[in-house]
């Protein structure tokens, strides 16, 4: 079977702040219609990916692809157009504070410019309460304020804003950290069909080993703001790198610090 053609490239990304190159060179793929998981330990440059392939971090050198397009290279209206198919969570997950849940969830149904995308407030609120359910809550959590929620409530919430519009490309930020067994497995279910129905492609930050070997096709391995390995997430744990050997493995010795894996 033929590779899966890149949906998002990155190629040669470096940033650094304050003289400190947080991204050195990085340059990694999603393919279309696949999940790409990026894990390794904290400070590895892991969100800064995705915040490079939103444009919320501009490069100091190297090109950010989606679709083959340098997305530096577009007009602000043209990148601005690009951005409304992408879904996002981060680890905070962003939720207005001044906005009920189901407000929050269908806030870019109820604001979409592009022609016949956008819906009424009814229809929006309908839409937010099947999302909703989808990841575990209720109707009733549609009427909450975001400091209503618990943390786990406000994760699934954010998840449900990031779907909602069921976008072509959906980047996540710890999408299961600080849930339960149970809705873990939901939540890996609910991406899982997203990229066989719509054929999202995904691109998930994750520390949770048996989440990715759950959602994901492939696997990049992120240390110093490089990648170290990237392959199948079928070969991961027999990949041989000693990267990924101590990271799956949670081990004191070897190439990564143990104070980067202390809170990873």
């Amino acid at each position: 079977m033929a590779d899966a053609p890149a949906k998002i490239r990155l190629d040669g990304i470096t940033r650094s702040f304050d003289g400190h190159k947080a991204l050195d060179g990085l340059s990694l793929s999603g393919p279309a219609g696949q999940a790409l998981a990026l894990i390794g330990p904290s400070g590895s440059g892991k969100t800064l990916v995705l915040k490079s392939i939103l444009g919320l971090v501009a490069p100091d050198s190297g090109r950010v692809l989606v679709d083959g397009e340098d997305i530096a290279s577009l007009a602000a209206g043209e990148r601005r157009q690009r951005l409304e198919r992408f879904g996002v969570l981060f680890q905070r997950q962003g939720l207005f504070d001044s906005l009920p849940v189901w407000e929050n969830v269908a806030f870019r149904l109820i604001n979409d410019r592009r022609a016949g995308r956008r819906l009424g407030r009814r229809a929006a609120r309908q839409r937010a309460i099947e999302v909703l359910e989808r990841v575990g809550l209720d109707a009733a959590v549609a009427d909450l304020f975001p400091s209503e929620l618990s943390g786990g409530m406000a994760k699934r919430v954010g998840l449900a804003r990031a779907i909602a519009a069921e976008p072509e490309i959906v980047l996540l930020d710890e999408p299961t950290a600080g849930l339960d067994p149970i809705m873990t497995n939901v939540i890996d279910a609910l991406i899982v069909d997203l990229m066989r129905r719509i054929g999202a492609t995904v691109i998930a930050v994750s520390s949770d080993m048996a989440s990715v070997g759950r959602i994901s096709h492939s696997v990049a391995m992120l240390d110093h703001g490089r990648v170290v390995w990237q392959g199948p997430t079928a070969t991961l744990r027999r990949s041989g790198n000693p990267w990924v050997h101590q990271f799956v493995n949670q081990l004191a010795e070897g190439p990564i610090a143990t104070s980067e894996l202390a809170t990873a």
